[in-house]
């Protein structure tokens, strides 16, 4: 895979032309910024997000499939709920 630092984007854009996927690295700092991916992956990569975005989305976590349950009456007394516990755990 081809890497090209930031600078060298800035200066010489044309670099990006032929390539399906480039590295972006920042050289004074040696860390991988991110990835240059040619246009005609747009579709994939956007399929990718969206699938991910489903599978990671608050209704499927535990938290969020038991939200539904939740008596919204007493949110309001839960927002202290942890502190007085450690309060009456450890006696502070």
């Amino acid at each position: 895979m081809k890497q090209i630092s930031i600078s060298d984007i800035q200066r010489n854009l044309h670099k990006l032309d032929g390539f399906d996927i480039v590295e972006i690295v920042d050289k004074k700092r040696n860390q991988i910024k991110g990835y240059f991916i040619d246009n005609k992956y747009a579709g994939f990569v956007q399929e990718l997000v969206e699938n991910n975005r489903k599978k990671n989305s608050p209704s499927n976590s535990i938290a969020g499939s038991l939200h539904k349950y939740a008596n919204l009456s007493l949110i309001e007394k839960e927002d202290d709920a942890w502190k007085s516990h450690m309060e009456e755990k450890h006696k502070i």
